[in-house]
């Protein structure tokens, strides 16, 4: 469940920085700060957010506005990795 979590990180954060986000890089920065990416929990992912995310962003070049962010925040915290997106139900994910 964890890696879908990360997943869903990458994806809200490319919306909100209004381009991709550099995954690799992001994964390495949550290794370096003691979080697994493939088990990323809820509140390893607010903590990110919520702190180091900013730095993360500055050092990658990217910018996110104040309501970008909470929004954005807002969305991996509503986020259940047991539930299909719809995209994935559309795919056919089982």
């Amino acid at each position: 469940m964890g890696r879908r979590r990360f997943e869903h990180l990458v994806m809200e954060l490319s919306v909100a920085v209004e381009q991709t986000v550099p995954r690799y890089r992001l994964w390495l920065r949550l290794h370096d700060l003691g979080w697994d990416p493939e088990n990323l929990g809820l509140e390893d992912a607010l903590a990110f957010c919520d702190g180091p995310l900013h730095i993360f962003l500055a050092e990658s070049g990217l910018k996110m506005s104040r309501r970008a962010w909470r929004r954005m925040r807002s969305e991996i915290e509503r986020f259940d990795p047991e539930m299909l997106t719809p995209y994935e139900r559309i795919r056919g994910d089982a």
